[in-house]
């Protein structure tokens, strides 16, 4: 059966692979971009595979009227799958970022998921089932220097995450966490820094190094990202190697995930441990 999906950010990386894969699945897809004109023209294909273009700014207070009515025009009250993968990367030092590049961090890689789940809810409960896709990061499990904001808007998404599939699971509603380690697509092209500049004072520093590695790193990430997409499509449609996986909530991927992930862990069970004997000493007498 034929399900309909919605895909942020559907103009490149993850998401046009993505809506591709879907597409010729037989499946429906809206893509959602804030330039639909361009990305009609530059990827021609998918209007030809049977997609519609939507204009969609994520960081928009509109954005959920805007998807809902979407949805009533372009797929008859119905939505069966949300994926959220508009996102951005900005990175430097906490010291240098002002006020304005914090939120427009916050606005589009957290606040804009809330915005198109609080639209799509509705749709979903009424149909007693939905999938919701969420991009995350292994930033959100392990923060590099330079990485605060971006690192703490996936924590952010993953926290929000985990609660919100509690709370909609008894409806039918199913959440799923991507988390991709480093893959090829235009995430650290031209990659968004502090208008700022880099204070002098962290020269030479683990900052400024992981900054430099980030330059070098474009279009040489070991990841491929029409490998990463059809796990994606595997996972959320329990088929192929999802089958008997849907009641989990994360998705990592990448190999490099799993390394910083085992490393993080094992960090964590350390801290975690190294306090236990004093941290479970505070209740009352």
């Amino acid at each position: 059966m034929s399900k309909v999906w919605l895909i942020t950010g559907a103009s490149a990386g993850f998401g046009l692979v993505l809506a591709e894969i879907v597409l010729k699945h037989g499946h429906q897809v809206i893509a959602a971009t804030r330039d639909p004109e361009a990305a009609a023209l530059k990827s021609p294909h998918i209007e030809e595979l049977g997609g519609k273009w939507m204009k969609l700014d994520v960081s928009s207070p509109s954005t959920a009227q805007d998807v809902d009515n979407a949805i009533k025009a372009l797929a008859g009250d119905r939505i069966d799958v949300l994926v959220n993968n508009a996102g951005f990367f900005m990175a430097g030092g906490v010291e240098d970022f002002n006020e304005e590049e914090i939120h427009a961090q916050f606005n589009i890689n957290l606040y804009g998921s809330i915005r198109t789940i609080q639209a799509v809810l509705p749709f979903m409960r009424a149909q007693s089932s939905g999938i919701i896709v969420n991009f995350s990061s292994i930033a959100a499990l392990d923060g590099l220097p330079s990485c605060s904001l971006y690192a703490g808007s996936k924590y952010a998404l993953e926290g929000f995450s985990e609660s919100l599939s509690r709370e909609v699971e008894c409806f039918g509603i199913r959440v799923l966490l991507v988390e991709p380690g480093a893959f090829r697509t235009n995430f650290l092209a031209g990659f968004s820094k502090a208008a700022a500049g880099l204070n002098p004072a962290y020269k030479g520093t683990p900052l400024d190094l992981i900054l430099q590695k980030f330059h070098g790193m474009d279009q040489k990430q070991a990841g491929d990202p029409l490998k990463g997409c059809e796990i994606i499509y595997d996972v959320v449609t329990g088929t192929g190697v999802g089958e008997g996986k849907t009641h989990l909530l994360r998705l990592p991927i990448g190999p490099d995930f799993y390394q910083r992930a085992d490393d993080k862990l094992s960090s964590l069970k350390e801290n975690i441990d190294a306090f236990r004997t004093v941290g479970v000493m505070t209740n009352f007498d």
